[in-house]
């Protein structure tokens, strides 16, 4: 089977998604696929074929400013050339997107059934029918963030976006997942719950999963990475990804407040971008009197972001913003970590709560610090609750049983083009 990918990005270093597709693909062409990937970049140099992770990429260069967004990402007139002649000359069975409401636009996957291709549709976020990553329906410090708000209407968006708001985004969009995409999936039961309360069709849930590192940091390589940032004999707890107050930072750095006089040893490594963390965060952080236990690791990659996991207590996830997934809480769990995440979004669905970590509402700071502190004053149950986060990643979220699962989707999106089946 020849498998089209669809996705914005094309660096396996900078979103999940991406990620994903990477090592996807690597297990399609074990099993004997053809794979490609049709992404882009804003750097008009790199607009050329190219082989990553020995997939083969074609980046197709589209740049606009983003205020656009709500417009142009319905259709980029700026890629249609350039895809139509990939879809020509590769002629793929299935096209399977990931990320497009950005630059390849949802006009792609309409070029793509119009080539013959079974079209499967993957959501990874809420940007199906949010102009943005959805903040809003929680109702905020307001209400504790116990709200449902969950749907799109003008009444709500409108004074959101204002000038970047299209009032006929989302039913365009709609309109071109009903008519030209053959299966629609999502990447945790809790995103398709509410993209169907926006009334969009997924048919399946395919949870995100892992390639499993054949060996993971031994001790030496964990015991430098501590020498090197200063954290020996230290308890660490760890926050990961994109830094960003959606992501809860800010909600953090008040828990690690109220942690500090309990845990005189306690430092909080911050995996992301330095100069991101100065510019948001490090003022908060001398406000609060906890900027001496933050240690800004910066953006890590290959074995040093292992063995700044492995060289992690506790790793926490507290996003403010609907976290469809968190592929960060696997990766702790990979190295045997409790996790404590958010209760917004997927995440429980991925951290079993008591059992591999624990789940809490980050807007309720004294229960998700218990959580923490839970785990820091016990160091066998956080032993155990990790064990057991590897047991649950093995179990459920390993890159065949996702394989498996996509190639059942390929074969009904395929059926559907041809006309063997109906469409759902």
């Amino acid at each position: 089977m020849r498998i089209l990918f669809l996705n914005d990005l094309h660096d396996p270093r900078i979103g999940s998604s991406v990620r994903l597709v990477y090592q996807l693909a690597e297990r399609l062409r074990a099993r004997g696929h053809s794979t490609l990937l049709v992404s882009t970049t804003q750097d008009p140099q790199l607009a050329t074929p190219t082989k990553i992770e020995g997939l083969e990429v074609v980046r197709i260069w589209s740049e606009y400013p983003l205020r656009f967004r709500a417009f142009v990402g319905l259709d980029n007139k700026r890629v249609r050339a350039p895809l139509a002649s990939v879809l020509a000359e590769w002629h793929p069975d299935v096209v399977h997107s990931h990320l497009v409401h950005t630059q390849l636009s949802y006009a792609s996957l309409t070029q793509a059934r119009e080539a013959g291709a079974g079209v499967v549709f993957t959501a990874h976020d809420v940007m199906t029918f949010c102009h943005q990553k959805l903040t809003c329906f929680h109702g905020g410090e307001e209400h504790g963030g116990t709200l449902h708000d969950v749907r799109a209407y003008w009444q709500k968006c409108l004074p959101c976006q204002r000038l970047r708001w299209n009032p006929w985004r989302n039913r365009a969009i709609r309109r071109v997942l009903e008519r030209d995409v053959h299966r629609t999936s999502a990447v945790s039961q809790a995103l398709a719950g509410i993209l169907r309360e926006n009334s969009i069709h997924v048919d399946r849930v395919l949870h995100n999963a892992l390639a499993f590192r054949p060996a993971l940091p031994d001790a030496a390589a964990v015991a430098a990475f501590r020498e090197r940032f200063g954290l020996s004999g230290a308890q660490v707890l760890a926050i990961g990804g994109r830094l960003h107050e959606q992501k809860g930072v800010r909600q953090l750095l008040r828990m690690l407040a109220r942690l500090a006089p309990r845990f005189p040893a306690l430092r909080l490594l911050v995996l992301g971008k330095r100069e991101l963390y100065e510019q948001e965060f490090a003022a908060q952080a001398r406000e609060l009197g906890v900027d001496e236990r933050v240690v800004r690791a910066g953006w890590l990659e290959g074995e040093e972001l292992q063995a700044a996991l492995a060289a992690t207590d506790v790793f926490v996830t507290p996003s403010i913003c609907f976290d469809t997934f968190g592929m960060v809480n696997l990766e702790a769990m990979e190295h045997g970590k409790p996790v404590v995440a958010t209760s917004f979004g997927g995440s429980p669905e991925v951290v079993e709560d008591g059992v591999t970590g624990f789940i809490a509402n980050p807007f309720d700071l004294e229960a998700f610090s218990e959580h923490i502190a839970r785990l820091l004053a016990d160091p066998e149950l956080a032993r155990r609750m990790g064990a057991a986060g590897q047991v649950r990643l093995q179990a459920q979220f390993g890159i065949e049983r996702l394989t498996d699962e996509c190639l059942e989707e390929y074969e009904f999106a395929r059926a559907a083009a041809r006309g063997s089946i109906p469409r759902a």
